[in-house]
C-alpha cells in the first residue's frame, strides 16, 4: 500500500475521532509555515523580513497589503535537483502566506527591498484625521 495513502486514511481516522479541527493546532509544527516572518514594530512603522532563499528572480514573489494584512506568494526554489535527499530543513516549494499585522497600515507608504535571501517590507501606521467620535444630531418633533 502507498506510504501516503496510509498516512490520509490515518489523519481521516484521527479527524473522525477528535474532529475535524483537530489538525489546525498542530499545522506549524507538522508542516512549518514558510516564507518565516519576523515582523518588528515601532511606534509608527512596521519593518516585516521575510526569508526567501535563493530568489534570483523578483517576478516571483508577490506582496500585498490590505489595511491590516499582509501576503506573500511565490516559490522558493534552491536550485538543487537530482540524488536523495539525505536531510532537508530548508523548505523548499510553492508558498502562499498571509499575515494579521498589529495595525493598520496606509497604502501610499510602502516599500520592499530583497537582498541576501531576505524581502524587507517597510509599512507605516494608518493614522486617521477624523477622532473616533462623531456628533448626532438631534430633531425636535411635534410628539404626533
Amino acid at each position: 500500500m502507498d506510504s501516503f495513502k496510509q498516512m490520509s486514511d490515518w489523519r481521516k481516522n484521527m479527524d473522525h475521532f477528535f474532529g475535524d479541527h483537530f489538525w489546525n493546532e498542530f499545522e506549524n509544527i507538522i508542516k512549518p509555515a514558510i516564507p518565516q516572518i519576523n515582523i518588528y514594530q515601532h511606534e509608527h512603522e512596521l519593518i516585516c523580513v521575510a526569508g526567501i532563499p535563493g530568489l534570483t528572480d523578483l517576478n516571483k514573489v508577490e506582496i500585498y497589503v490590505d489595511h491590516a494584512t499582509l501576503e506573500l506568494k511565490g516559490v522558493i526554489d534552491l536550485g538543487y535537483a537530482g540524488g536523495t535527499v539525505a536531510k532537508e530543513e530548508i523548505l523548499q516549494g510553492v508558498f502562499e502566506r498571509t499575515v494579521t499585522l498589529p495595525y493598520p497600515v496606509r497604502r501610499d507608504k510602502i516599500s520592499a527591498t530583497y537582498q541576501n535571501g531576505l524581502a524587507v517590507i517597510h509599512l507605516h501606521r494608518l493614522i486617521s484625521d477624523e477622532t473616533g467620535r462623531h456628533k448626532v444630531n438631534v430633531r425636535l418633533t411635534d410628539g404626533t
